[in-house]
Order: C-alpha cells, then structure tokens, then sequence
C-alpha cells in the first residue's frame, strides 16, 4: 500500500506563536468613516479549517492611495486614521476578520486603472512560501470587467476572487486546493 501526503502535512507550530502583531486587523477604527468588516474562513485542500493560519493585508484607502513612501501621488490625498496593513490569525475555526475601508481604484503598471481591490498574502501550515491573493468587490462589476488581472483568467477562477456581501459585511474564503481552490497569484 502506498502512502500519500494529506493536505493538512504540517511544518509548525506556526504563526500563533511568533508573529502576532500590535496593530492587527484594524486597519481603522470602528468610528472611521466608510468602516467595512473582511471577514472569511481559511481551509485546507480537504475543506479543514486552518487553526493555525495568518493573513495578511494590504490595501489603498478610500482615494485610491497607499500609505506607503513610495505612493508619491501627490493629487492622490493619504487618509488619516488608515494604516494600508493589516495581520490576522485564524481562530479554531480558520476564521479570520478585518476592519479596514473599501479601496479606491489604483493605476496598474501600464497606467491602466485596476478595480478596487485588497492584496492578501495567505501563511499556513503546509505552505513554505505565502500564497498570494486578491479580494476584489461585488459591488464593482464594471470595474471589474476592466480589470487587467480579472480580465486575463478564467470565470471559475474570478469568481473565488470576488467578496461576497453578507449580513452587512464581506465574506472572502480562502480555499488553499482541492474544488473550489482560490486563485493565487504568480509574484
């Protein structure tokens, strides 16, 4: 009988232990205007949660810009009260949650506009190297159609790219393989 590795083979203990983070997943306060709740469950290829998981965010703020040095748009306006990064282990359920704003449109590197969009960074057991992701927004079909990364893959793979609305607040699953596997991207 042949043995054959799980989805779930382990490389921790993981991120609970050594990279919890100050700020966390607030990337606003509660009281910030435009507030929005990211919320979602990480699973493995087998459809387990991961308990020991970390995501990672980073985003534009309202205006379409990042706090970051190297956002040198100066027509763009930087907003106070926004941080642009954010960290959020899983809980015993693989769930995690943000609190951070829904993000402008930014120019992509051939100048052309991308859709409102979130960048997740996905650390798990398993996984030797972060998987990358996007979180796009249901309420932006149009731009969405423009997008030059939606646009360029599949409609199965757009869809596990797109948050769905839920009880006032955007759901985004993280399905690491198997049916229903997220797209990631090649960085």
């Amino acid at each position: 009988m042949a043995l054959r590795p799980t989805a779930s083979q382990t490389v921790g203990p993981y991120f609970h232990i050594g990279l919890p983070w100050d700020d966390g997943a607030e990337l606003v306060s509660a009281d910030h205007p435009g507030a929005i709740r990211l919320v979602g469950t990480l699973t493995d290829g087998d459809g387990a949660p991961v308990d020991d998981g970390m995501i990672e965010i980073w985003q534009a703020n309202q205006a379409g810009r990042y706090a970051h040095p190297e956002d040198e748009r100066g027509d763009v306006p930087l907003e106070e009260g926004f941080k642009g990064f954010g960290r959020a282990q899983t809980d015993d359920y693989g769930r995690y949650e943000f609190r951070t704003v829904k993000p402008g449109p930014v120019p992509g590197p051939d100048g052309r506009p991308q859709a409102p969009h979130i960048e997740m960074s996905v650390f798990a057991r398993g996984l030797l190297q972060r998987v990358v992701t996007r979180v796009y927004f249901p309420d932006e079909q149009e731009a969405n159609a423009a997008d030059p990364l939606l646009s360029s893959i599949e409609d199965d793979a757009v869809a596990t790219l797109v948050a769905v609305e839920e009880n006032g607040m955007l759901r985004f699953d993280i399905r690491l393989q198997g049916d229903g596997e997220t797209a990631f991207l090649d960085v």
